[in-house]
C-alpha cells in the first residue's frame, strides 16, 4: 500500500497556521477566564446553556446537543451532570426513543445564563469584534463557516 505525498506547508500557510493557532488560544483563554470569573462557568458550561436557550422549548436531545456544542457525548453527560447539580439542567428520557435522553434549560439555568451573558458579550468584543472592521468581521464569519464545514467529521444519528 502506497501512501500520498506529504504537501508541507508553504512558509506563508505555516505562518498563517501559527496564528490563527495564537488567536484561538488567546481568544478562547480570555473568554473563558472572564466566564470563569464572572459567573463561575467554563466557557464549554456556557455553550451548553446557549445552545439550550436557543431551543425550541429549551430542550435538545444529548445527542444534538453533543453536535452542535462540540462536545464528545461523554464530555457532554459529564457537563450536563455538573449542570444538573447546580439545578440548571435537567434530563429527561427521550419521548421518541427509551434509550436516549434529553437535556432541558431549567428556568434557573436560563436566569443564570441571562446573568452571564453581559459580560461575555463585552468581553466578545473587546477581545474580537472591536478589533476588526465590519468587513473583517463578515470575511471571519466565512473564513470560520469553510473551516468548520470542512473539519467536520461528525454525522448526525437523529436518534437521543
Amino acid at each position: 500500500m502506497t501512501t500520498p505525498q506529504t504537501r508541507w506547508l508553504s512558509a506563508d500557510e505555516q505562518q498563517a497556521w501559527r496564528a490563527l493557532l495564537t488567536a484561538c488560544q488567546t481568544l478562547f483563554g480570555a473568554i473563558d477566564a472572564q466566564l470563569q470569573r464572572d459567573a463561575g462557568l467554563p466557557h464549554g458550561y456556557y455553550e451548553i446553556l446557549v445552545r439550550l436557550s436557543e431551543s425550541p422549548g429549551r430542550a435538545l436531545r444529548m445527542s444534538q446537543l453533543a453536535e452542535a456544542s462540540t462536545f464528545s457525548k461523554s464530555r457532554l453527560s459529564h457537563a450536563v451532570a455538573r449542570l444538573e447539580e447546580r439545578g440548571w439542567v435537567r434530563r429527561t428520557s427521550c419521548p421518541t426513543d427509551r434509550r436516549g435522553q434529553v437535556a432541558e434549560l431549567t428556568d434557573q439555568g436560563f436566569s443564570a445564563l441571562a446573568a452571564a451573558a453581559p459580560g461575555h458579550v463585552t468581553q466578545v468584543r473587546r477581545s474580537l469584534i472591536d478589533q476588526l472592521s465590519p468587513e473583517q468581521v463578515r470575511q471571519l464569519g466565512e473564513i470560520s463557516a469553510l473551516i468548520a464545514a470542512g473539519g467536520d467529521q461528525g454525522e448526525s444519528s437523529g436518534g437521543c
